[in-house]
């Protein structure tokens, strides 16, 4: 596979104590998430979907910068027109994942209905056009698969993360198949992808970014914020037919995911 290596963050200047250095850092944080808020109440109500796509992509770009976290795509090139009408699918370590796909290729993510009811997150996530699921009731999962399937017939790419929750980064859990059934009737192709988070200075694989066990949202930004700068890949494996059944295409998804990681090493 042929590797491009698209660095799109570079980190914000540095204060001069540690101390500075994170009240500044927090304060950039909040003003860029104002700036996400004022843009979508007077722009996403009106302007084009192109147009929409390009600002996220530029918002997320800088919210990486401000985490001192540097973008690197591997695979090949894929324009985005290969990309619409198909599900993206991939492992998940943490909500900032989300950010580094959308500086690569801004979908339409699925995600779970509690954060539909998240202060300013959950507004922004459904401007943004964020489709939300409640896993508990089956027929909410028989409903979300009519409209993702209903959504990548009319052209947009959605990302999905089938582990259905986030994990240290090092290892694949299995892929739910409740989700593959929407590009089984849609017949969308898939489009697997592998995140991998390194410390940029020594390339060594790092969980910091990991939203797990009992951390909270505020302890992922403070690891990050405190932490070194980072980088964030992302492996882009070529698509794969929607040609068998649910099941099937989940356990082939997930095999493919595993092997752009074992690639990335």
């Amino acid at each position: 596979m042929t590797g491009i290596d698209q660095r799109v963050a570079s980190a914000p200047a540095e204060a001069s104590t540690p101390q500075r250095k994170h009240v500044l850092r927090k304060l950039r944080l909040l003003v860029h998430l104002v700036e996400g808020l004022v843009t979508c109440a007077l722009l996403f109500w009106w302007i084009k979907p192109h147009t929409k796509q390009a600002l996220i992509q530029r918002w997320s770009r800088k919210l990486l910068a401000l985490f001192r976290v540097s973008l690197v795509v591997h695979g090949e090139p894929v324009a985005g027109k290969e990309l619409a009408g198909s599900m993206l699918v991939s492992n998940h370590v943490s909500w900032i994942d989300i950010y580094a796909i959308n500086s690569w290729y801004p979908p339409r993510f699925v995600a779970k209905s509690e954060i539909r009811s998240w202060p300013v997150i959950g507004w922004l996530c459904a401007q943004t056009g964020v489709l939300f699921v409640e896993r508990a009731r089956k027929r909410d999962a028989h409903r979300i698969m009519h409209v993702i399937a209903d959504a990548m017939r009319s052209g947009d790419a959605i990302c999905v993360f089938p582990e259905g929750t986030t994990s240290d980064g090092l290892q694949l859990l299995p892929f739910h198949a409740n989700l593959f059934q929407a590009p089984v009737s849609a017949g969308a192709p898939i489009r697997p992808l592998a995140l991998r988070y390194r410390i940029a200075a020594t390339g060594e694989l790092t969980t910091i970014p990991a939203y797990i066990g009992d951390l909270s949202m505020m302890d992922t930004i403070n690891a990050m914020l405190n932490g070194p700068p980072l980088v964030v890949e992302v492996f882009v494996g070529p698509a794969v037919a929607p040609e068998m059944d649910r099941r099937a295409l989940a356990a082939h998804s997930q095999e493919a995911v595993a092997n752009l990681i074992a690639r990335a090493g």
